[in-house]
């Protein structure tokens, strides 16, 4: 269930940066929207805190969703960076999705989610 994860680092304090690549045969495509498979935002989510927890909040859980904006869709094939930061004092973990088009990246999707102990 999770993308091809082709590389992951630390890039601050809280920060953190991970680049995936999404198979067409990843479980998510099959079946939403049969004309065009799209990246459902459950998905998108649930991946933000599986890499939360497992580089930056260990300790943490979910709480709620402060906001979230979703503004193009992930696409088979497609090649992501996921950006994660963890404000510990504001116990809020902000997320942004970018899609490579050559060398350039445009943001598809972000947010901030807050966690709790």
């Amino acid at each position: 269930m999770m993308p091809d994860e082709i590389s992951c680092q630390h890039t601050g304090a809280g920060e953190a940066e991970i680049v995936l690549h999404l198979p067409a045969t990843l479980f998510w495509f099959q079946g939403h929207f049969a004309v065009q498979p799209l990246l459902p935002g459950v998905a998108q989510l649930d991946w933000v805190m599986h890499y939360a927890s497992r580089l930056l909040t260990p300790d943490y859980r979910f709480h709620s969703i402060q906001n979230v904006k979703f503004q193009a869709p992930l696409l088979p094939e497609n090649r992501i960076t996921l950006t994660l930061a963890w404000l510990e004092a504001r116990e809020r973990l902000t997320f942004r999705y970018q899609r490579h088009d050559g060398d350039a990246r445009h943001t598809t999707s972000s947010g901030k989610i807050r966690l709790c102990r």
